[in-house]
């Protein structure tokens, strides 16, 4: 991109901005901007108008015909546009969008996805014209439609065009706008109203409104349009009084309308009379249904009616009306002016026309946005949308407002469309369609809405009334961790009740983001009852802090952070400890989701957690010479743990706190599972894993090296021997077979990925080539990669057959194996292993694309036919999976097992079938996250314990907030914020790593450890 400006045609400019109720501060731009182009004596003249729809970068300037758009502009911005652009013809950069996925700047407002993806049809001169100037709509072709309809057509003839249009009501229920028409037209009696329902009080929408801000009289077209069609001679707009602008806008509009016959007696000398008056309500949200609606108007208490009968045969004042939602009347002139058949070639069979969607929430680009009825949900969100903001994941979108339901993410794919979005529970409602990531808690977005239409119940029938307060209620208690596992089925059950017996649609459709939510995540509900916890660490009453509730063992990061900053390193890892027996190993490989769960993350960066825990256990180790001292021993009762994991050794440290007496039984000669054997030297120490080891034991824990459980001394044998309880926490050691010819374990040059690490790690001959393919796209492919390399390999390639955003690995472990010049392949997929003379010679693979979206949310990888190649190297190393080996169990084990042979255990506590065996870990999961590993131990432990002391009640993990919180430090009580981005950790050089294996993250200097601990916002002290 130059920042000299296109050439254009030559002329006078126009400087279009937005003077919309979403765009504070434009009047002053717009003043500013007239008083430079006049001080320049500028061939350039300023046009204020209404909302363009991109709310997200406002205010904006569009100027024409340069095709230029500004972002985000201030007053004092003014000056540099006038004198850059329109004088010096450059462009002012840093006004310029920016895409949010490519980071590309783009300078012309047609080639923007958010507008080049939509097809604008209601919204074509929103953003254009000025809507407080008749002739500016008339410039643009507004009006003939109107002229049309009045001197070329009948009124049978309009509606059998919208009839053949196939134009379905936009308020909501989508019924058939024709039919309604036709009813009215044909009931008895010669006084009809027709009314535009403005009232739109949706939660978040705003639709309407800038559509009556931008454009009046498209919808005063319409609605004149519709007055004759139906054979009224009155017209209503019927909008709240809390939308100041847009019923400013529309008294102007109808103020400019006789000047020109398009209002009043015989309009444009057709001999059609018909009046519009303006009818403001109070904002009750009832008032959006039709009878509740009429009643306003005729100045009675907004509250529905039962129906029939239907407005269009007796409504306001008893007389037949229409009633009809601004984005349907503006679509009324389109149809007459480009005719039925290009409407309805629109959208989909049963859905014709476009859609307009006020698109917010956890969206990079927010805003009005018009598709073709059908479009799919991911278009609108990915192409127009630019995704989720912040790069979280997508979770769910909410569509239809606090009428509709929330829509999981594997349905992204789902058209947009009437009919799919109620087959999956929702509806299009008026247009709101709200983006829901992964730091949503559905439990609290369905308290949320159902607050909000229980307060709005109007209270006439008890169904609404009683049944909306009784379901908030319960949603109330759960998101404040008093839920009681009967909630869920009383949720369902008063939900059908008030959906079947409820007056109006306001109480019928309100149990629908409760029914949604229960539906597709109903695993959310079952967390907040029964463990207490908000996966998404949003429920206030459950956390004492998001990053402390999201860490999968409930460390007090907030308190041991604080603990850093004000230099006391020994009460931090104390702090540490209390939850996690590993902080030096943490501190060095965990995925930390307590930073994507961090406050401070939505300001600038998230706090460094992990590094601070791995500065404050290095500090530890390096300053404490003294051997620490073993548990109290408390209790009598011996528990065995098999598996010296990181689970086992957890559950054995957390067992020995507690007072009882434990040993380990490990087959390896050393401690650590695959921490050990097949994490790389450079990602995790040896000598790291061995003091935490070491740490473990000197607090009493007794670990048996080389003692296997095995068919000759099995888990009976144990309890036979006196041993209370159990826990087996053997790993998941088994690599998974990739299942393709020349898939064959004796070919030189095949290796797996688990046994490849571990004979690396102690210390094997292990030789590769110069072409190194390894398959796979997790931890364990990524550490092979980078092994390969160090081993001496030219070139190494991951295959892996879906797309980056899907790779399970940290941003840091992705970062540093590209550092090191590992390629990746993405959408590849190995189809064969070849090979000549037993010798690995190449991979035939297959190129992959994206498909429909799975049970996770994840695309499908589908085979693109005809696309195989093959890759030369001389070694492979698989990669794909780990699993659990059961082997060691005798054949005849009375363990219950499941169909993915792992055991099978009580989720909560880790109980197996036999009594006082316990199991947990990756032995039971599959392979995880080393701090998940870390939590089964502890939750082991704390079940283990209950078990012995016969308590039978439901572990719990996690720890709620108590009212009584510790003092805040006084360099805490500041108010003031300012941007402080996190401090980047040192590491090795890449020309330095490709010889050894030395440890590449070098950590935090105490004077940087404490400068990033005093970024933590300490959110576990707000009261």
């Amino acid at each position: 991109m130059t920042d000299k400006i296109d050439a254009r045609p030559q002329g006078k400019r126009t400087l279009l901005v937005c003077r919309s109720s979403g765009c504070p501060g434009s009047d002053k731009i717009i003043k500013r901007l007239e008083e430079q182009i006049e001080k320049l004596r500028l061939a350039a003249k300023v046009k204020p108008t209404g909302c363009h729809g991109f709310c997200q970068v406002g205010p904006t300037i569009i100027i024409e015909p340069d095709d230029v758009f500004y972002c985000q502009v201030s007053v004092d911005d003014v000056p540099e546009i006038c004198n850059s652009h329109l004088r010096s013809q450059k462009h002012v950069s840093r006004l310029l969008y920016k895409d949010p996925i490519t980071g590309e700047t783009i300078p012309h407002y047609s080639d923007i996805n958010f507008f080049k993806k939509q097809q604008r049809v209601l919204l074509k001169h929103c953003g254009h014209i000025n809507p407080e100037d008749i002739k500016d709509y008339v410039a643009v072709g507004g009006y003939q439609s109107l002229r049309k309809a009045l001197l070329n057509m009948t009124p049978e003839e309009i509606i059998g065009e919208v009839r053949k249009a196939g134009l379905r009501g936009r308020g909501g229920a989508g019924f058939p706008t024709a039919t309604k028409w036709e009813f009215c037209r044909n009931a008895a009696g010669s006084v009809k109203y027709v009314i535009c329902n403005a009232d739109e009080g949706d939660p978040g929408a705003f639709m309407d409104r800038s559509i009556l801000e931008a454009n009046p009289h498209s919808v005063l077209e319409g609605l004149v349009i519709a007055g004759y069609a139906i054979g009224a001679g009155q017209g209503y707009i019927y909008c709240r009084a809390e939308k100041p602008l847009a019923i400013e806008r529309i008294k102007i509009a109808l103020s400019q309308m006789p000047e020109h016959g398009m209002v009043g007696d015989n309009i444009l000398g057709s001999g059609f009379n018909f009046k519009i008056e303006v009818r403001e309500g109070a904002g009750a949200f009832v008032c959006g249904e039709e009878t509740a609606l009429l009643a306003s108007i005729e100045s009675r208490r907004g509250m529905p009616r039962p129906r029939p009968p239907f407005p269009a045969s007796s409504g306001l004042d008893g007389k037949p009306t229409v009633i009809n939602n601004v984005k349907t009347l503006a679509t009324i002139p389109v149809i007459i002016e480009h005719g039925a058949d290009w409407f309805s070639n629109i959208g989909t069979e049963k859905s014709k026309g476009t859609a307009v969607f006020a698109l917010t929430g956890k969206i990079a680009n927010s805003g009005l946005v018009e598709v073709p009825m059908g479009t799919p949900l991911g278009q609108v969100i990915f192409d127009i949308g630019g995704g989720v903001a912040r790069g979280k994941k997508l979770k769910a979108v909410l569509t239809g407002g606090p009428s509709g339901g929330c829509i999981p993410a594997r349905f992204i794919d789902t058209p947009v469309d009437y009919d799919k979005l109620i087959s999956l529970g929702s509806i299009m409602g008026s247009g709101g369609m709200v983006v829901l990531d992964e730091t949503n808690c559905m439990v609290e977005i369905a308290r949320f809405f159902l607050s909000f239409t229980q307060s709005e119940s109007c209270g006439k029938c008890s169904p609404c009334r009683l049944g909306t307060r009784q379901m908030l209620e319960i949603l109330t208690r759960i998101t404040e961790g008093r839920g009681r596992e009967s909630d869920i089925e009383t949720l369902l059950k008063l939900s059908k009740t008030v959906k079947e017996c409820s007056l109006c649609g306001l109480g019928q459709t309100s149990p629908n983001p409760v029914l949604s939510t229960i539906k597709y995540f109903r695993e959310e509900y079952d967390a907040h009852i029964k463990e207490k916890k908000c996966p998404a660490a949003v429920c206030d009453a459950l956390m004492i802090s998001p990053c402390q509730h999201t860490c999968p063992v409930g460390i007090n990061v907030p308190k041991y952070v604080a603990h850093v900053a004000a230099g006391e390193y020994h009460e931090a890892i104390d702090t540490i400890r209390e939850r996690n027996p590993f902080p030096a190993i943490c501190g060095r490989i965990c995925h930390h989701p307590c930073e994507l769960r961090c406050r401070r993350g939505e300001l600038d960066d998230p706090v460094s957690i992990r590094l601070l825990k791995r500065f404050a256990a290095d500090w530890y180790y390096s300053h404490n010479g003294k051997t620490p001292e073993p548990f109290p021993r408390l209790y009598n009762q011996r528990v065995a743990v098999v598996g010296a994991g990181p689970t086992g050794l957890s559950c054995a440290y957390f067992l020995a706190k507690t007072g009882y007496p434990v040993t380990v039984f490990e087959a390896l000669p050393v401690g650590g599972g695959m921490l050990s054997v097949a994490l790389p030297e450079f990602r995790l120490p040896r000598a790291v894993i061995q003091k935490e080891i070491d740490f473990i034991a000197a607090k009493g824990v007794e670990i048996r090296y080389n003692t296997p459980i095995n068919v000759n001394f099995t888990v009976e044998n144990l309890l036979k021997d006196g041993y209370k309880a159990v826990l087996i926490a053997a790993g998941a050691q088994r690599s998974q077979r990739l299942g393709v010819p020349g898939e064959l374990e004796d070919v030189a040059g095949f290796y797996y990925g688990l046994r490849f690490l571990r004979d690396v790690r102690l210390g094997r001959q292990v030789k590769v080539g110069q072409k190194v393919a390894v398959i796979g796209g997790g931890n364990v492919a990524l550490d092979a990669a980078r092994t390969a390399l160090r081993l001496g390999a030219a070139e190494v390639n991951i295959l892996y057959r879906r797309t980056a955003e899907e790779m399970p690995v940290t941003e840091v472990e992705n970062r540093e194996t590209l550092a090191e010049g590992v390629r990746i392949n993405f959408l590849v997929s190995p189809t064969r292993i070849v090979s000549q003379n037993w010798q690995v010679s190449g991979v035939q693979c297959i190129r992959m694309k994206l498909g429909e979206l799975d049970e996770s949310g994840r695309r499908r990888p589908i085979p693109i036919a005809g696309s195989e190649f093959i890759i030369e190297t001389d070694t492979v190393i698989a990669a794909v999976g780990q699993a659990p080996d059961l082997s060691f169990l005798p054949p005849d084990s009375a363990l219950e097992r499941t169909r993915w042979e792992t055991l099978a255990v009580n989720g909560n506590n880790l109980s197996t079938n036999i009594n006082g065996v316990f199991a947990g870990g990756d032995f039971v999961t599959g392979p995880g996250m080393i701090i998940d590993a870390i939590a089964a131990g502890r939750r082991a432990a704390l079940a283990i314990d209950k078990y012995l002391r016969g308590d039978t009640s439901r572990v719990d993990m996690y720890d709620l907030k108590s009212k009584s919180v510790e003092a805040v430090p006084p360099q805490e009580t500041e108010e003031s914020w300012e941007v402080k981005p996190k401090i980047e950790v040192p590491t090795l050089e890449v020309s330095r790593r490709k010889d050894s294996f030395n440890e590449i993250e070098l950590g935090f200097s105490e004077d940087k450890a404490r400068q990033e601990a005093k970024r933590c916002l300490r959110c576990d002290l707000e009261t």
